[in-house]
Parts: C-alpha cells; structure tokens; sequence
C-alpha cells in the first residue's frame, strides 16, 4: 500500500517523501533495473485520493474486481456488478458498494473483518478500454446507518438486490492500468427481460455448469466445525454422526435401515465401496485424541 507523508509546501507543490508500493515490489525493482522507471509512473500516475476524470470513470462503471486476503495471507478475487453507478464515490477519498444475500458464503466480507486491505480494479472493456486500480482499507458498514449518513443512496425492492451491509473503502492509491491489452468488446443485445438480478432460479443462476454438485456425493459431506458454546465431546459425538451417515452412504446402506446394498458390514471395517474406493472415514482419525 502506498504512503505518501506531507512533509511541507514548495510554493503550491506537496512534496511526497516515501515512495509509494511495498517493499517487496522496491526490491524487485531494484534486482530487474525498473527502479527509475516504476519511479516515473509512481510521480505521474499514482495518487493517494480521485481526481475528477477518475470519480467520472467510477460513476460509469457496471463492474469491478475485488480482491481480498484473510489475516494469514490467503487471498480471493471476486466479481461485482450492477447498474452505473452501483460503485459510489462518495467523497476523493472514498467509495462505497453495496453487499447483497449472494450464495450466503461472504468470502469478502469475512476477510475485510479479518484484513481491511482491499484492491479494486475496474476495466472498461466497451468505450475507454482502459483500467483503474484503487487499493485501501475496507469497512462493513449496516444499511441502515448508510442511509442515515447518505440518505441520497438508492434502494432497490428487489429481494436479492437489498443492501446487506455495504463496504466502506477508504482511498489509499489510485493509478491507471494501461489499455494495450485490454480487449474492445461489444454489448450483447438485451434479451427478454434482461438481466435476472436477485434471483433464486438455480439454472438462472448458472446451474451446476462445472459439475461441482453433481460430484458432491463423491466428496462426502464437511465435519460439523466446532461451535464456541459447545465441549469437545460434543463436538465429536456430532462429527462421529456425520461420518457415520457418509460412511452408511458410500456402502449403499442409504438412510441407515439396513436394506442397502452394504448393509450388515458396519462402519469402519475396511469394506470397499461399488466403485473399489475404501470408505469415506473423514478428515481426521478416530483414534485421535480431542
């Protein structure tokens, strides 16, 4: 992320004292011989707020990128969009994006409460062909304190297109990204009704288009994580009912009534599955002390 530190006026000028990027992007620099050129773009193209042509360039934009990291560094890149606009600047320093219900997972939300810093890239494939990248700090902020701060902020009725929370995201460097890859595409005509914004249609949606559900049998059910409020014993007896279940599953013995096709064999001895698999046991052994 970038510091930029005033350290005072010559004539109408601020003077920027630390260089922006991290450390590690200076080393690399340094070992390939692009110091004097990253130098250059940081003083031409990196800024620490948006200035007018880039507030415009966000005002437009139906889509942006957004990439996050939880607190040991794991990262994710997501997608969002919506109507122009739907990425608010609300101030130089600051934008705001609704979260709506989504497939209830919040992998964003869920790192911005671990790790603040976010980077946001916008391409404007279709007129400009050009990017923008904004890095900073995130926030969740509840709908209805938003409102009660920017009562000017659209509210869509549509059930799936309902503020959640939003995210804050506090300015730190803004900076182009150049066109000369950046492909010139074209709008596709409208079709029926448009887009199906908010729906709960599962083919609408995308439906299983890499098979990941229909393979899901295969990969057996996840272990109940371990609750604050319950002991370990609990925990266990509940994970020791999961794997049971996947176990039964994998044997043919379906709900547990014995009339499977591996019924009377138990769970546990070893006996493989049609598919000459051993087994589902599960993501630790039961042997195991808790």
């Amino acid at each position: 992320m970038s510091t930029f530190e005033h350290a005072g006026q010559q004539g109408a000028t601020t003077l920027r004292t630390v260089r922006p990027g991290s450390d590690g992007e200076h080393l690399v620099q340094q070992r390939m011989g692009t110091t004097e050129r990253a130098d250059r773009f940081y003083a031409d193209q990196v800024l620490d707020r948006l200035n007018s042509r880039m507030r415009e360039f966000v005002n437009r934009q139906e889509m942006f990128f957004l990439a996050t990291a939880d607190r040991n560094g794991s990262c994710d890149n997501t997608f969002r969009a919506g109507p122009p606009g739907f990425l608010h600047v609300l101030d130089d320093a600051t934008l705001a994006y609704p979260e709506y219900r989504g497939n209830g997972v919040h992998a964003s939300l869920g790192n911005i409460e671990e790790n603040p810093q976010v980077g946001i890239l916008m391409v404007d494939f279709l007129r400009d062909r050009i990017g923008l990248h904004v890095n900073g700090t995130a926030r969740s902020v509840a709908d209805d304190e938003m409102r009660r701060a920017h009562p000017w902020l659209p509210a869509d009725e549509v059930p799936g297109r309902r503020a959640l929370v939003w995210v804050v995201i506090t300015v730190e460097e803004a900076y182009i990204h150049c066109a000369k890859h950046i492909p010139h595409l074209q709008k596709v005509p409208a079709r029926g009704h448009g887009r199906p914004w908010g729906t709960d249609d599962f083919k609408r949606k995308g439906g299983d288009f890499f098979g990941a559900a229909s393979e899901a049998p295969e990969r057996g059910p996840f272990l109940p994580p371990p609750r604050p409020d319950a002991d370990a014993a609990t925990w266990r007896a509940e994970a020791e009912r999961v794997l049971a279940r996947a176990e039964r599953h994998v044997l043919g013995e379906g709900d547990g009534t014995g009339t499977g096709a591996g019924a009377g064999t138990g769970a546990g001895t070893g006996v493989e599955s049609a598919t000459g698999a051993p087994p589902f046991s599960g993501w630790f052994s039961r042997s195991a002390s808790v």
